[in-house]
């Protein structure tokens, strides 16, 4: 079972040897970042800080900085959870008696997830109004961002319109004592019910809770179907309802054994600029007009926990929470499209940038048919680019990715750009914010035997390609990567790349800058499918008009490389790592997490 309130979940923790109490104060401004950092790097415990500057409160980071602890917060396997909710679905359709009978005890387990109203809890041990939010520890994570942010605040909404219940974790700017941006982006639930506010004339209530049970993060963050309670969710994980208190103030039901809850609203016409932020996609995203969340009141348990987390280049903690709550909804997806058998957003890229989905085709070209289902469902949407392979095909092993593309990729008809489209509001590739283009490629090989057997042959050695070509990595069969110098001729280097004659042999070239190390894998991805945008920066040796469509010739290239106007990178302040260098020791954490 899951933990029922965050103490619980620190003393699992700490009894496994997986959590450390800093007793050295650490300032909010960069300084928990720097060590949150290298801690996760060396998959180190989760970070207990004792004294915070400028704030009464403790801090908790790293919660769920390794599978080892995101599962203890799932309180089993992400995917035995999937597994028996998609038998369970199975089993019942139809329902008969005897099905239900041999899945009574499931189906007990789900009964109880539910919300239980209660009285009183723990969290209204006390109440400040006005709220005084520059008391909390908001962590201003980098040196670039816009100021102190909430990093793990549980935004519920309900729909004006159905009455159905929201949860969703969406950063808020500290402002000021009383209010915070709401950064809803293109695609989330909660700001679908402020939209239908606005239609109504009506301000929208909104709650915020920090800590609580570690299952309400984990099924805020969860790929939910519009329209499902995320908290129901949190209470099937936990094994036991959810106790919740109702408020007259906000029509809300809060959780009772939450650390903090935040209380107020929002209302159409009330914005200020938010940001920049470093995100996870590893730069800081766009400064922009929000909503203000204007806090009434701060309810809070008497020692209060508040809690925290750090996202930026990968891996960071939404790296395994993501790649569990993959784990979990693979076997409802199976369930619902049973032609494809795995699906993997890339972590590495922040996920929307790229996913992998495994197809069996049973008739030519069924695979795009999936593919734009995918891309058609909930968060998927926001997918930038989307390969499909065959089943037998390693989804999260891009290197046999690549091979599958090596094998079965067709120029002439399984490259297909979709644009304009809608984006993912942190990607800054496109036009204009929210805005973009899409990719699909299809590698399913079906019946059809394999379009080529032999690799190409090893890299050269860059120098022999182009003088601005600072190294070159293959990965897999299909795709080069070539790390390239600042302010390099970039078509210079793609016409190179196209004319010598073993680099041309790749069916893909790939322009990277000079900040993405060719020996870090993650991190390729990650410099790779952040940086570019299908109908802007694809390059190929060819193009051909057939009838209506366009067909791109390999070799194509592919300009990921940093541009003007794409936001920075995020960093440490060179300062701030010194000095956190210079007080390692002071924290009590190991030397290994250096």
């Amino acid at each position: 079972m899951s933990a029922v309130d965050l103490r619980t979940f620190l003393r699992q923790l700490e009894a496994n040897g997986l959590l450390v109490r800093i007793a050295h104060e650490v300032d909010p401004d960069q300084e928990v970042t720097i060590i949150q950092h290298r801690v996760l790097a060396e998959a180190g415990p989760a970070l207990l800080f004792e004294r915070v500057k400028g704030s009464p409160y403790r801090l908790v980071t790293n919660l769920f900085g390794t599978p080892e602890r995101v599962e203890l917060a799932f309180g089993r396997p992400p995917r035995a959870v999937g597994d028996e909710l998609a038998r369970l679905a199975e089993r019942l359709m139809p329902p008969t008696l005897s099905a239900v009978w041999a899945e009574r005890r499931e189906l007990w387990r789900v009964a109880r997830a539910r919300l239980r109203s209660v009285r009183s809890g723990p969290v209204l041990e006390t109440c400040t109004s006005p709220p005084q939010l520059d008391r909390l520890p908001c962590l201003t994570c980098w040196p670039l961002d816009g100021g102190p942010f909430f990093t793990l605040p549980l935004v519920h909404t309900v729909d004006p319109r159905t009455g159905v219940g929201n949860l969703g974790i969406y950063r808020l700017q500290r402002f000021d004592a009383a209010s915070t941006g709401m950064h809803w982006q293109i695609e989330k639930g909660g700001g679908f019910h402020f939209q239908s506010a606005c239609e109504r004339g009506v301000s929208l209530p909104v709650s915020v809770f920090l800590g609580g049970p570690p299952a309400l993060t984990l099924a805020a963050i969860a790929p939910l179907p519009e329209g499902v309670d995320e908290r129901l969710l949190a209470a099937l994980l936990m094994g036991r309802p959810l106790d919740v208190i109702p408020r007259t103030e906000t029509g809300h039901r809060i959780p009772a054994a939450a650390e903090f809850v935040l209380e107020g609203s929002v209302t159409a016409g009330d914005m200020r600029q938010e940001g920049p932020f470093g995100d996870h996609l590893g730069h800081y995203s766009h400064r922009a007009p929000f909503p203000v969340f204007r806090v009434d009141r701060l309810l809070a348990r008497r020692d209060a926990i508040y809690p925290a987390t750090v996202v930026g280049k990968p891996p960071q903690e939404d790296y395994y929470i993501g790649a569990a709550l993959q784990e979990m909804a693979l076997p409802l997806l199976r369930l619902l499209r049973p032609a494809v058998s795995d699906l993997w957003a890339y972590p590495e890229t922040g996920f929307h940038p790229l996913s992998v989905a495994a197809v069996r085709e049973r008739y030519r070209r069924e695979a795009l048919k999936h593919a734009l289902g995918l891309l058609g469902e909930g968060q998927l949407s926001l997918t930038k680019i989307m390969i499909v392979v065959d089943p037998e095909v390693n989804v999260r092993d891009f290197r046999k990715v690549s091979r599958a593309v090596w094998e079965n990729f067709d120029a002439s008809d399984r490259l297909h750009v979709l644009a304009p489209t809608a984006q993912d509001t942190l990607d800054f590739t496109g036009p204009a914010m929210n805005t973009g283009s899409k990719l699909i490629l299809l590698a399913t090989r079906g019946e059809q035997p394999p379009r080529r057997c032999q690799p190409p042959p090893p890299p050269p050695p860059a120098s022999a390609v182009h003088a601005g070509v600072l190294g070159l990595a293959a990965v897999g069969e299909a795709f080069l990567v070539a790390q390239v110098s600042d302010g390099v001729d970039r078509p210079a280097v793609r016409r190179a790349l196209a004319a010598h004659p073993v680099t041309r042999e790749y069916l893909f070239h790939v322009l990277v800058s000079a900040d993405v190390p060719l020996d870090d894998s993650r991190l390729v991805l990650w410099g790779w499918f952040t940086r570019f945008d299908p109908l802007a920066d694809l390059h190929p040796a060819q193009r051909e008009t057939v009838g209506n469509r366009l067909i791109l010739h390999p070799p194509i290239a592919i300009d990921a490389t940093w541009k003007p106007g794409y936001r920075q990178p995020v960093a440490f302040d060179p300062d701030r790592a010194r000095q956190v260098e210079k007080n390692w020791d002071r924290y009590g954490i190991s030397r290994r997490a250096r």
